[in-house]
């Protein structure tokens, strides 16, 4: 209950790590009934009369030693409690294990304010709107975690308890987990039984009795008034038939549709339980009811999160981009009421995303969307599924730069819900939990491996035939799915390339050196056919081009992008239609008749029934990137685009052999995944050790590392100077006056590292620096930068 004369906690929204903890306020008599734990308000800051936005966070009673006068609070902006209990735990124990700021965290997860949007939602809601019926709402704090939602006693015991978790979220400790997890907390932070007026919604109860609810004619399908979801009617899990229409998929409003190819309620079974999986896909594409086409990893996600949902509890879904997005969206309109379905895309207008926000605290939902969907609000969260955890796609750009997984680990831990992690790969890190018990391998009943051909294994007659790009193997695998002369059905080839554009990178014809623009030296491109080259940075035409070393003025091409290779292929299969797909060109389905598609990775386009044949080009190419990550990449890459493929059509790997094209072909995918971990526990790199960067002027970063007890940490590489980047994004990196230190430690250690980092952040962000000559009043900012588990360094 909040009343004047109690204290109200807030945590500022600022980026200054300095304001990084509660702030306490006291509640003028105005103010005494709006302000509750959750809400948006404004404080005044110290100095100048300045105001802050922040979140409520607590209402609590002063600290028994203060004894001055608190600064009140300035306003409160909206009665919505838009921060719950549980991201409000979640943003806290992330910024901790990454040694940021909440404020950072929050900003991901709650959008920005909406005011017409939010009115109406108020308005449909009634005049309790605004509160959370959560154990911790009476009380006014936020930060206890809710009590247990029953008695557990009867689940099988687990190695991996709860109870026996470490605070800082890392599990490379843990014993081997048995599978069980405690029963599923209590509801913190929801919303009571309202009705939206809006989209016909009824929310269960804030109780959770729900067996007064019935469904009615605008209403989304109740959830059993006792929670079993043993007895609902499931199909056999048969895989011998790709149609979901045939293997029992329902409409919206009929019976609950069963995953199919994992055994009957097997997957439902074990999140019902609430353990974490590790999920093989199944790599294959399959009609929806509706003619959709999709691949078979959504409808396995889409039946999963709704079963989890008809339980009476949120699912929460996360993928990389937007196609599998609309894939995923597809599958569930087609076994899930439309209301029960939230969006929280990043691409999405302001309005519509805040929209979406609002809707997944109204009750039980089924929220999907890309990285930022794993902090959505959730009541009763029963279920986070992160798709393609491998893809870079899930990595944070912005501070504390929290990948999705972990944030997905963490909120596990802290909900005691089901955890499914799966991909068209494995990916290490998965890997890595699975072999330390914390995640629990499931795959399907029936292996399904797509049919793979390597040309690097055939030997050709000529070593012109055995360099070419596409060797004589893939144009007849080609030719012979256009025509239909193999015997198999006509229809569409995809032919996957590396690179967009035309030519993305030309050299002197003479020297071999890389053509440089002489206006900026970025690298020079061709768009076109016959088009003069231009700079790929600063977009000059580099007419009158001369060689810087030798004067020569002639270039030559040294990689063929996908515009090159569909103009190509376009006069090598004269009369059949040509059709590119790439970031300039973004398509993302076509028919069934014959053509030719060139995609870059990632652009694929679905092709309705499959593609007859699937050639995979300049694989060596991909392969010579310099990542710690490229084997894993060019695997999930390749997978992906097999698993477009229609059933028995071939796919054709081009110039790669050795043990990850061996993998690739007998779909030795976990096995894979195995030896990328064990090659790594061997050289000490991620995700076999935690890595740390730290960046910025020299004696900024050795002062960081003189905080930290070298006890802690297995060893420092550098500081050694950062590379200047003359590229697109070179405003958003370090300058070449700057060095990186990079800190290797134990999981175990984690939360140590961090608290010290952290406090070396915090001294030098509150430290005075000098300023400039002929700016006096300017107060340069830090330019220290900090990132745990970075993705770039190696």
């Amino acid at each position: 209950m909040a009343a004047a004369g109690r204290v109200a906690r807030v945590v500022i929204d600022s980026p200054l790590p300095q304001l990084d903890h509660l702030f306490d306020y006291s509640i003028p008599e105005e103010l005494a009934e709006e302000a509750v734990p959750g809400v948006r308000v404004r404080v005044p800051l110290r100095s100048a009369g300045r105001v802050a936005d922040g979140y409520l966070v607590e209402v609590g009673d002063p600290d028994d030693g203060f004894d001055g006068a608190l600064s009140p609070l300035e306003a409160v902006v909206s009665p919505a409690r838009v921060l719950t209990p549980g991201v409000w735990r979640l943003a806290r124990r992330l910024a901790d294990r990454s040694a940021g700021t909440a404020s950072d965290i929050l900003r991901l997860a709650v959008p920005g304010r909406m005011v017409r949007v939010e009115k109406a939602w108020l308005a449909a809601r009634g005049p309790a709107s605004g509160e959370i019926s959560s154990p911790s709402a009476t009380s006014g704090d936020i930060t206890s975690p809710p009590p247990p939602s029953g008695d557990i006693s009867s689940l099988p015991p687990a190695s991996g308890d709860m109870s026996s978790l470490p605070a800082n979220g890392d599990v490379s400790s843990l014993p081997a987990a048995s599978g069980g997890m405690p029963s599923l907390p209590a509801a913190s932070g929801g919303m009571p039984s309202q009705s939206v007026a809006s989209g016909g919604i009824s929310s269960p109860p804030a109780n959770g009795d729900i067996s007064s609810l019935s469904a009615t004619s605008g209403d989304i399908s109740s959830p059993p008034a006792n929670g079993d979801i043993s007895s609902p009617p499931t199909t056999s899990g048969d895989m011998s038939s790709p149609s979901v229409a045939s293997g029992g998929m329902s409409s919206p409003t009929g019976a609950r549709v069963g995953v199919r190819g994992y055994g009957a309620r097997v997957l439902e079974d074990a999140v019902a339980r609430g353990e974490r999986i590790a999920l093989r896909a199944i790599p294959r594409l399959v009609p929806l009811p509706d003619g959709t086409w999709v691949g078979e990893w959504a409808v396995t996600l889409a039946a999963l999160a709704t079963d989890c949902w008809r339980g009476g509890r949120t699912a929460i879904v996360a993928v990389p981009d937007h196609r599998d997005l609309e894939q995923l969206a597809a599958a569930l309109a087609a076994v899930a009421p439309a209301g029960a379905v939230v969006r929280a895309d990043a691409g999405q207008a302001n309005a519509d995303r805040y929209r979406g926000f609002l809707e997944a605290l109204s009750g039980p939902r089924i929220v999907i969307g890309n990285r930022s969907v794993v902090y959505a609000p959730a009541e009763r969260l029963g279920l986070i599924v992160v798709w393609e955890d491998s893809d870079p796609l899930h990595a944070e750009p912005l501070s504390p730069y929290v990948h999705t997984r972990d944030a997905a680990l963490v909120r596990q831990e802290l909900e005691g819900c089901a955890l499914v992690l799966s991909g068209n790969i494995r990916s290490v890190e998965t890997q890595r939990l699975v072999e330390v018990g914390w995640l629990r391998d499931r795959g399907p009943e029936r292996a399904i491996t797509p049919k793979i051909v390597l040309t690097a294994n055939q030997q050709a007659d000529e070593p012109a035939a055995r360099a070419a790009r596409i060797p004589s193997t893939a144009w007849r695998t080609a030719r012979e799915a256009l025509s239909g002369e193999g015997g198999r059905p006509r229809g569409p080839v995809l032919v996957q390339v590396a690179r967009p554009g035309y030519a993305p990178v030309i050299a002197c014809a003479n020297c071999g050196q890389a053509a440089r623009c002489t206006n900026c030296h970025g690298p020079l491109h061709q768009t076109r056919a016959g088009a003069p080259p231009s700079c790929t940075v600063c977009g000059r035409l580099a007419t009158g081009w001369r060689c810087e070393h030798c004067e020569h003025t002639r270039f030559r091409l040294v990689t063929v992008g996908s515009g090159r290779t569909a103009e190509e292929l376009g006069r090598a299969f004269s009369g059949t239609r040509v059709i590119l797909a790439d970031g300039d060109h973004p398509i993302q389905r076509i028919g069934p008749a014959p053509a030719l598609v060139v995609a870059t990775r990632g652009a694929e386009p679905i092709a309705e029934g499959g593609y007859q044949a699937v050639l995979l080009l300049d694989g060596e190419r991909m392969l010579a990137r310099e990542s710690l990550h490229v084997a894993e990449d060019c695997l999930r890459w390749w997978q992906s685009a097999a698993g477009l493929a229609a059933p028995g059509a071939p796919t054709v790997l081009v110039g790669v052999s050795g043990p990850l094209a061996r993998d690739f072909a007998t779909g030795r995918l976990v096995e894979f995944a195995h030896q990328e971990l064990v090659d790594r526990r061997e050289l000490r790199f991620p995700p076999a050790v935690r890595l740390a960067s730290v960046t910025g002027a020299e004696a900024t970063v050795r002062e960081v590392l003189a905080a930290v007890d070298p006890a802690l940490l297995i060893d420092v590489l550098g500081p050694a100077a950062v590379e200047a980047d003359t590229g697109p994004a070179r405003a958003t990196r370090a300058s070449a006056d700057q060095v990186r230190a990079v800190l290797r430690f134990e999981y175990a250690r984690g939360a140590e590292v961090a608290s010290a980092v952290r406090a070396a952040v915090v001294r030098n962000a509150t430290r005075r620096r000098r300023a400039p000559a002929g700016k006096p009043g300017y107060r340069p900012a830090p330019s220290l930068r900090v990132r745990f588990d970075d993705p770039e360094i190696l």
